[in-house]
């Protein structure tokens, strides 16, 4: 008996292998066949069905091994000819990650669809560096944003956050960064603390601190590149707030 087409796009989480959930391990477990981007940990696949195919769909540094139209398409094929597909993506597929435009496509061609939440790396990255997004008396709200567009241009909910008091998020955005910063300084925010973190929450993680005036220099120092997360806000100060108190409790055991 054939097997009922169906497709599950699973979140990966943000880049370390523990920050999976569960039920996402269990889906892998009962993949047929697994298509995969280039964001996700490779040590994931080893909790893949052995009897599962893979199949890498992702990109690496702007070279596409396949069209998201022929993704869509594989998705389809596989679905019909093998039964269970997951699709793995980096983080949470329904943040910037297509996940929505796969699941209608598929459904739209006779297949069950699911969705397995990832944990974002819109969150996650920033909280592995202990810059929370929300803080009482610094914070009441953030925004999320990509900073390149369909039309490859930026986002511009970027100037309508640079106008509030929430902490800004921005995937994507490191091709966008002299943009990002004049808009911020328009506001009269040069002064604002900004964090960009490369690689977050892997072993190759990289971290610059500055503000909106010095960010950019910090980047050049650091050598800083996609795929990286910029957040914009007072709550980066944390990071070095929370370092402190520590430190201040350590040097006091020490006298």
């Amino acid at each position: 008996m054939n097997k009922q087409p169906k497709l599950t796009v699973v979140g990966a989480g943000p880049g370390d292998v523990e920050l999976i959930t569960l039920k996402a391990i269990k889906t892998l477990k009962q993949a047929d066949v697994v298509l995969y981007d280039a964001l996700v940990n490779p040590e994931l696949l080893e909790y893949v069905n052995p009897m599962a195919e893979m199949i890498f769909v992702g990109k690496r540094r702007g070279c596409y091994r396949y069209q998201q139209e022929q993704i869509n398409e594989l998705i389809v094929a596989r679905g019909h000819s093998h039964g269970h597909v997951v699709r793995l993506k980096g983080g949470d597929p329904f943040i910037f990650g297509r996940g929505a435009e796969e699941m209608e496509y598929a459904a739209e061609h006779g297949l069950l669809v699911e969705m397995v939440p990832g944990i974002s790396s819109s969150l996650a990255v920033p909280a592995y560096q202990n810059i929370p997004l929300t803080k009482r008396g610094s914070s009441e709200s953030f925004w999320v944003i990509t900073g390149t567009t369909k039309q490859h241009k930026l986002s511009t909910d970027v100037a309508l956050a640079a106008k509030s008091n929430a902490t800004v998020v921005v995937l994507m955005g490191m091709g966008k960064l002299a943009e990002i910063v004049a808009l911020f300084k328009q506001e009269g925010k040069a002064e604002l603390p900004v964090a960009i973190i490369q690689n977050g929450t892997t072993p190759q993680e990289k971290v610059g601190i500055g503000t909106v005036e010095t960010i950019e220099e910090v980047v050049e120092e650091n050598q800083l590149s996609n795929p990286a997360i910029i957040v914009l806000g007072s709550v980066v100060n944390h990071r070095e707030q929370l370092l402190n108190l520590q430190n201040q409790v350590a040097l006091k055991a020490v006298i």
